[in-house]
């Protein structure tokens, strides 16, 4: 069962969305709150699987509950998906920087709303649309100068293979494809690379990937 806490300071909003999400055999709502502040000490009381997280909220924004619920070591489990809507992409950057899984339009359709919090709870970026790699490679451009990419240094060429098709937004499934590997190996090379660069997922592995140059913007794989 994927437990999901919502937050948003709009009930209209979280009645929406639990509405949505109660028809799901695999997915229960276990907690509603209206703020930020709350939004941090519920997750550290229930620590659902996924937080889908609004970014304007009263008392404490979505963006620093986000940073504070996944600069928690207790909290390594849980997932945060940011709500936003497009005049706010501005902020979507800054959230998967600070540890966010993705992010999902408001006004999104029930079917995405569903498969966005299936993909994250088992560990994926929302990150496979195309808009998406193109909002983050545009702000990745922002970048007068690419940091030292020393963080990749101890990647192996297949690694960094893996690295580039995971910016590209391929799940391991297309990952295993495009490299002729069984799934489970896609996932584990996956799972060396964040242990070796220090990423939470697979959304900082883009952030990382984009402004290290590995990366350039319009690159699709």
């Amino acid at each position: 069962m994927i437990r999901v806490m919502l937050a948003d300071d709009q009930r209209l909003v979280r009645a929406g969305f639990r509405s949505i999400l109660a028809g799901e055999d695999d997915i229960e709502v276990v907690a509603e709150v209206g703020d930020g502040r709350e939004a941090v000490r519920v997750a550290s009381e229930l620590r659902p699987d996924v937080v889908l997280m609004d970014i304007r909220m009263p008392v404490l924004d979505g963006l620093e509950a986000t940073s504070r619920i996944t600069s928690d070591p207790r909290l390594d489990a849980v997932r945060v998906v940011i709500l936003t809507t497009f005049d706010l992409d501005d902020y979507v950057y800054s959230a998967i920087k600070s540890g966010a899984s993705g992010f999902l339009v408001k006004d999104t359709e029930p079917p995405e709303l569903i498969h966005g919090v299936r993909v994250v709870a088992r560990g994926d970026a929302l990150l496979a649309p195309t808009v998406t790699r193109r909002l983050i490679a545009e702000f990745a451009s922002r970048i007068a100068k690419p940091p030292p990419a020393e963080r990749l240094d101890p990647l192996t060429d297949r690694e960094r293979e893996v690295l580039e098709l995971v910016a590209a937004g391929l799940s391991n499934e297309e990952i295993a494809g495009r490299l002729v590997l069984s799934p489970a190996t896609a996932k584990t090379h996956v799972s060396r690379i964040l242990a070796k660069v220090g990423a939470r997922d697979r959304a900082q592995l883009v952030v990382l990937a984009y402004e290290t140059g590995m990366i350039r913007p319009g690159w699709l794989g």
